[in-house]
């Protein structure tokens, strides 16, 4: 038989686990390729390749963000290959099998949760004796009738061959990210999550998954994403695999995990802190909602102060990003309570936010709950609701305003000090920041065409204008520190018109070659003569006294100079401030 295992990736820079723990479990047995595409390739494009590869089994991995594709690609296959036997798998076909088996009359089997043995008795039959009863976790139709098999045990995952050992997939591994599982199953009950399901967590051997992290290290790999569902859920084991990847990381690797923050102990932090180096370790953080009673309903339990020590600490370390994320639309969060989970998760200054709608997924206990809430949702994936009982479709929109603006403006970090100055001293809170930037953004019509570096400060100028907010002036200040200091090279032309003359910058710049001190030693031991300062510096004016600002958080009136310095190896800006009234 020719088996090929295949999957729509949400973007090329995905490499799907799953197919790959299907080919490595069956290898002794059967020769199983792979072929990867993503949600954005033409279906003809797909059928084509998958035409051309003639197989005799076709796989699907089955997920919310590639299903509805996936189905066309199934749909055209099997038209222009009507024997091919077409198996599917994955979290969203693995619940309502027989809804899947009638609207996909294509896919002649769907294997139910863990598929690699499954996956594997499933391809003896079919070059056996094809006596598919006999094939545990799986369903299908026979004689007119769905037939679904009883799942068999859960496997022994301390005995599972590693899914990263392919040849083919090593020259991809240094552009691409890699997901790792150390553990399958989750102890928590989250009623929006399919994780909830599986019950207890099973851990794959130790030293197999340390041996496949130095391979993937030594093949290039630069981002390494762990998708347990709770990381830290036994902190010696963590420990364990931190102080591991402390000790035999290689430069510029990255390793993302998600963890709970409420149950992560401050020595454990206090070790981060003390021994990681900066950057390599990425936290991933579900908050969903602050509101007790909603994660009382969806059977989240959550300490949000202990959760709040956790991100603290963290950040005070400054070596560790974090993304905290948010779901709206959660049983009886309206949209107030909404605008206090975010106001509160803001507080915390993650390095990103992430504000996501709560999804209906087959299987999980609030969709077969829904009408207790008034749940109203898509009838296809990604099954997003719409509205319920407490959160009108109004609201939705609404809070979809903010997500556009939250993402350009905060988490994309090209203006950290604007942002933070207008959600702490202009805007009663960062969500009416956000929610009012947002709604402007949508009566301009903005979220449907591209923008430059350049056009997010002119839109944000725009609509602050808009506002007439009394502070512009000093906001326009931040505003010029943002745009200069996170540009990579000298801009060639500012998108604000500058209040300093040719006269006065020379006179500046004629005071600095005087006297560089005055910027400080780091200025001075540049050793920049006229010419340097003229090519590779930008010097701006702004309205307080900007040094004192970042020193105390207090605005003083008293004008001070901003000078940026552009190294011209790397482009990277180095800023120095000096008062008005030293030159």
């Amino acid at each position: 038989m020719r088996i090929i295992v295949s999957t729509l990736n949400a973007k090329f820079i995905h490499m799907n686990l799953a197919i790959r723990y299907l080919k490595a479990y069956v290898q002794s047995k059967y020769n199983v390729e792979i072929a990867e595409y993503t949600i954005k390739d033409p279906v003809m494009n797909i059928a084509t390749d998958l035409f051309n590869r003639k197989p005799d089994v076709l796989g699907f991995s089955c997920y919310i963000w590639n299903i509805e594709e996936t189905i066309k690609v199934i749909k055209l296959v099997k038209k222009i290959m009507p024997n091919v036997i077409i198996v599917l798998g994955g979290p969203e076909v693995s619940y309502d099998v027989p809804y899947w088996l009638k609207r996909i009359p294509e896919a002649d089997f769907i294997v139910m949760g863990e598929g690699e043995k499954t996956f594997e008795q499933l391809l003896d039959e079919i070059n056996g004796n094809q006596d598919f009863s006999t094939v545990p976790g799986i369903g299908f139709i026979k004689e007119g009738k769905v037939q679904i098999n009883p799942p068999a045990n859960k496997l022994d995952l301390r005995e599972m061959p590693s899914p990263f050992r392919f040849e083919e997939d090593i020259p991809d591994l240094p552009n691409r990210i890699v997901y790792i599982e150390t553990s399958r199953g989750c102890p928590f009950q989250c009623q929006f999550c399919l994780s909830s399901i599986e019950v207890g967590v099973r851990y794959f051997n130790r030293e197999k998954i340390k041996d496949d992290i130095r391979y993937l290290m030594k093949n290039g790999a630069k981002t390494i994403k762990f998708v347990d569902r709770t990381f830290n859920i036994s902190r010696s084991y963590a420990m364990d695999m931190f102080q591991f990847l402390i000790e035999e990381h290689l430069p510029d690797t990255v390793f993302q995990f998600e963890i709970t923050a409420d149950i992560m102990r401050p020595e454990v932090i206090e070790f981060l802190n003390r021994e990681a180096p900066p950057g390599l370790f990425r936290f991933e953080i579900g908050v969903q909602s602050t509101n007790d009673l909603t994660n009382e309903l969806v059977k989240r339990k959550q300490n949000f102060a202990k959760l709040t020590r956790t991100v603290t600490m963290i950040k005070e370390g400054g070596k560790i990003d974090q993304h905290l994320d948010l779901i709206a639309g959660l049983p009886e969060e309206d949209y107030q309570s909404f605008r206090k989970t975010f106001n509160d998760v803001f507080a915390l200054r993650p390095e990103e936010l992430q504000l996501g709608f709560l999804k209906m997924l087959r299987g999980t206990g609030l969709r077969i709950n829904a009408r207790k809430y008034g749940y109203i949702y898509m009838d296809h994936a990604p099954y997003e609701i719409l509205q319920n009982h407490v959160l009108d479709f109004e609201d939705i929109v609404k809070i979809k305003q903010v997500e556009d603006v939250l993402e350009k403006y905060w988490n994309d970090h090209r203006m950290d000090q604007t942002v933070e100055f207008l959600v702490s001293h202009v805007f009663p809170s960062p969500f009416d920041f956000f929610q009012s930037f947002g709604s402007y953004w949508e009566e301009r019509k903005w979220s449907r065409i591209g923008h430059q570096r350049e056009d997010l400060f002119l839109r944000l100028k725009e609509f602050l204008q808009n506002e007439r907010v009394e502070q512009w002036p000093l906001i326009e200040g931040f505003m010029k520190y943002d745009f200069l200091t996170n540009a990579r090279y000298k801009p060639r032309k500012p998108w604000w018109n500058t209040v300093l003359d040719k006269k006065e910058r020379a006179a500046v710049y004629a005071r600095l070659l005087e006297e560089p001190t005055l910027l400080g030693k780091n200025f001075a031991s540049l050793n920049l003569d006229e010419k340097d300062l003229y090519k590779h510096t930008i010097l701006e004016k702004i309205p307080f006294d900007i040094e004192h600002y970042f020193q105390t958080g207090n605005i003083v009136d008293s004008p001070s100079y901003l000078l940026v310095y552009y190294q011209p190896a790397t482009g990277e800006p180095v800023s120095f401030f000096l008062h008005e009234k030293e030159c």
